[in-house]
Formats: structure tokens, sequence, C-alpha cells
């Protein structure tokens, strides 16, 4: 893969999609430097497997290691404070009468960006990657590649610089980015992001399933188990 002089923010959860864009971005670019968010999200287990997942790649793949730069956790607890979700309230996951899942915080991939584009502009950099997509976004408007290209043009305009968001997951299926993963970084990668990354939006990571950890039965589980049966039926 040819290699580029840039180096890249990267909004990391460490869930799935977040741990397969970190090979992704340590695959193309010179540095990484991972962004995390602390919002008051019920799943808070990730803030520390996302921690996991960084040492994990350091230790399984030498040729990246020297390219993950430094981390950082930027506070938005305001957002859980006005945010009435499943995922940062004791809120029953579902559907409200609008078709939005309950899961849905408003805001919250826009916000992300304009801190983290506010973070890169302060350490010099303009390339961000995300792992947002249309083809499984669980019914995010904020996943959508029309919105987020408009949010990147706002942010550039208002930093001043030609800021960009790659985004490699866009329209791959869970199963297409299992597929990516292996491609990447084989099997190691694959195990690595099975039993490292957390996805559950209940924050259940005391049961191994053989798609990673997991309630089994939230909408975030359920996406990730289908993914990894066609995954491995292909």
């Amino acid at each position: 893969m040819t290699q580029s002089s840039h180096i890249a923010g990267l909004l990391f959860s460490g869930g799935q999609d977040s741990a397969t864009c970190l090979a992704w971005a340590l695959d193309r670019f010179d540095r990484v430097e991972t962004i995390g968010f602390d919002y008051g999200q019920r799943h808070d287990v990730e803030m520390r497997c996302r921690l996991e997942v960084r040492e994990a790649v350091r230790d399984a793949f030498p040729q990246w290691a020297e390219k993950l730069g430094e981390d950082h956790v930027i506070n938005l607890a305001g957002l859980g404070q006005i945010s009435e979700t499943s995922l940062t309230r004791d809120v029953e996951i579902g559907v409200h009468e609008n078709g939005l899942p309950t899961t849905f915080v408003p805001g919250r991939n826009l916000i992300f960006l304009n801190y983290a584009a506010a973070l890169g502009w302060r350490r010099g950099y303009t390339d961000l990657v995300a792992g947002m997509c249309e083809a499984d976004f669980s019914g995010y408007p904020d996943c959508r590649k029309e919105t987020l290209d408009t949010q990147m043009k706002a942010i550039s305009l208002g930093l001043d610089k030609p800021f960009k968001l790659h985004t490699p997951l866009m329209h791959l299926s869970k199963a297409g980015a299992w597929d990516l993963a292996d491609d990447l970084g084989g099997e190691p990668l694959i195990e690595m992001i099975r039993t490292k990354s957390h996805t559950c939006y209940r924050g259940i990571h005391d049961k191994l399933h053989a798609w990673g950890y997991g309630c089994g039965t939230c909408p975030a589980c359920e996406l990730r188990a289908n993914g990894w049966l066609e995954y491995t039926a292909s």
C-alpha cells in the first residue's frame, strides 16, 4: 500500500467499526492519533476496551506500532445530560414514534466531528477517519454520507482549512467490515477485533460469543452477530 506523508485523527470508540478503521488508517497514514469521547454513555466499558485495542495493535502488529500516536479523550458530559436516549439513560431500547431508534443520540456524530477537527487544527492535521456506515447504520441520520459531507464543508469553512473525512466502511455491511479487517491484518486482526473490541449498547462485557462480547440481544449485538455469521459462511 502506498504510504502518504499525512497524519490522521481517528474517531475511536473501541468498537468493531472503529477498530477496523484503526487498522485501515495505520495502513495508509504515517501517524494516527486516536480520539475518544466520554459523553456519559451507558456502555462506558468501551472507554476501557479502546485502550486494550490500542495495546493489542501495538503487540500484534509491529509495522503499525510505531505509527500509533497519542490517544485523546474529550469530555462531552453535556451531551449526555441533554440526551434522553437508551445510550445515556436507563431507557428501554426500542423505536420512537418518529421511527428513529431510542439509541440515537441527537447531534452526536456532528459534535464528535467538530471536536475532532478542533483538536486536529491544534495538533496540525486535517485528515479525520471514522467508522460511520450507511449500509448498516441502524437508522441514524448522522451516519449518512450527505450529512457528513455537509458537516465537513462547514468545518472546513469555519476553520479556514480543507479538512477531509475518510469513512472506509461507508458502503460496507458488517460482513464487509470483517472482510476488510481480514484483508488488512488477517486472522490476528480478526481475533483482536473479536475479543478486544466492544459494541454492545448495554455494556455487557462478561460473555464471549463467537462474534465477540455483548448481551447478544441489543441491536448492536444482533448486527455484529449477523455480520459475523455472513462473514464466516462465505
